[in-house]
């Protein structure tokens, strides 16, 4: 469950928040993260108290046609995240192999890994959530490595996260803002939450033994998101302390003769940096050591986030559709529809056009929220589907306030994001889309 907010969408959206508002966000992440904690809180007492999923839960309370709508839409969200994870892997590949293998020999490469997990997956549970425990210790250790090298002010890391406030704060800082909520919480998340309770044995119609479970997977919840906030805290802070107000002049080390100098215009323009560009400069600040160990970082994101899709695709295929697919047949459908797209991208275009395509897809992230957040405080809040467990008047409040505002950021997220592209056809049809997807979110 941690890993969706450990992916490459998260690690560039950590590192933009830090090159471009330096510190100041931290306090954005951790209110992010402490959000997604309370919704996985929900998502893993409803497959607790139920013995179902959230998938599951929907096929039983919706009409055939909301249902279906509310399927592609999670369909949808999950498509994305495999793309952000194809190009999280591919940029990584190349990284490491010094630019050898090109980014379209990289996306070739991650069609290969999911099956490998699969096999995996064949030896049992607990060997899989040791494999993920493993992938998450390589990222804590390669950012950490990043970390102590670049040495971030401390007291300033202490303002950011416990100050809400953001001085001298422009469009930009907030947009970034917006772009971390979107990144940090998942909407396919709360689907593959609560299934993955569910492999654990609790006796429903003891009503201590469901809550002591209620207890112990919030507790389980509290300490995988601490690991998750402290790595994307890593990556915030080295790209605040070492690339907040520099211009591209101020990357002296990358000459002529380097593979990477077309990326960095001799000019006094503001630093830009995203996955790729990000570990070339930090090669170029503090030697290629930290070039290699934040590649491994980021290929160690992509490889996890694999299966996050993997597993909530096939819940909620079944759940939703009654349809029993093997997961083989399953991944090969949804990671041919992620990877085609993103294959053409590499091949006809540069890392520049791959790694945008994952503030697109933050964005589509962001849109299919509300398709996980309103069934799961909908249902929660039901005593016909959770009985005693029921949520109480203050988190029937609380969340609801909190979607509404998630569904305000989002909004502002995709009307920014447009407004940039400046195409009055696409303003035109941005209108019509918002109409169409705002009266569904009304509905639901």
């Amino acid at each position: 469950m941690s890993i969706a907010y450990l992916d490459p969408g998260n690690i560039e959206s950590d590192l933009q928040s830090g090159a471009v508002a330096g510190f100041k966000l931290l306090w954005v992440l951790m209110l992010a993260t402490i959000i997604g904690l309370l919704l996985q809180r929900l998502a893993a007492r409803l497959g607790v108290v139920t013995g179902l999923h959230l998938a599951e839960v929907c096929n039983r309370q919706y009409q055939k046609v909301p249902r279906i709508i509310l399927w592609l839409m999670v369909e949808l969200a999950i498509i994305g995240s495999d793309m952000q994870e194809v190009i999280g892997s591919a940029i990584a590949i190349n990284l490491l192999s010094v630019g050898k293998i090109p980014l379209w020999g990289g996306v070739l490469i991650t069609i290969a890994d999911t099956f490998v997990f699969l096999f995996l997956d064949k030896y049992g549970l607990r060997k899989l959530e040791a494999f993920f425990g493993l992938l998450i210790t390589i990222m804590a250790v390669t950012f950490g490595y990043e970390y102590v090298t670049v040495k971030p002010n401390q007291e300033k890391l202490l303002q950011g996260l416990f100050i809400p406030y953001c001085k001298d704060c422009g469009t930009p800082q907030l947009e970034q803002a917006v772009g971390i909520v979107g990144a940090v919480i998942m909407p396919h998340n709360m689907y593959l939450h609560s299934a993955l309770v569910k492999s654990r044995q609790v006796n429903r119609a003891d009503k201590r033994e469901v809550r002591e479970a209620n207890k112990y997977f919030f507790i389980e919840s509290c300490i995988a998101l601490f690991v998750s906030f402290i790595i994307n805290i890593f990556v915030v802070t080295v790209f605040a302390e070492a690339f907040f107000n520099k211009t591209n002049a101020d990357v002296v080390c990358v000459n002529a003769s380097s593979p990477h100098s077309s990326l960095f215009p001799n000019n006094n323009e503001t630093l830009e940096v995203d996955i790729y560009k990000g570990g070339v400069v930090l090669g170029c600040y503090f030697g290629p050591a930290a070039l290699y160990i934040w590649a491994i970082g980021i290929l160690a994101a992509g490889q996890s986030s694999t299966m996050t899709g993997t597993y909530s695709g096939q819940f909620v295929m079944e759940g939703f559709l009654n349809l029993r697919w093997s997961r083989f047949a399953r991944v090969l459908l949804t990671r041919s529809i992620a990877v085609t797209p993103t294959l053409f991208v590499a091949i006809f275009q540069d890392v520049e056009h791959l790694t945008g395509m994952n503030d697109f897809l933050n964005v589509l992230m962001s849109l299919q929220l509300p398709f996980a957040l309103i069934p799961v405080l909908t249902f929660t809040s039901l005593p016909s589907v959770m009985h005693d467990f029921a949520n109480g008047l203050f988190w029937k409040v609380a969340g609801g306030l909190l979607i509404l505002l998630i569904c305000c950021i989002n909004m502002y997220f995709v009307v920014a994001y447009v407004m940039s592209l400046h195409n009055l056809g696409l303003y035109i049809g941005a209108a019509v889309l918002s109409v169409i997807y705002l009266s569904f979110v009304a509905y639901l």
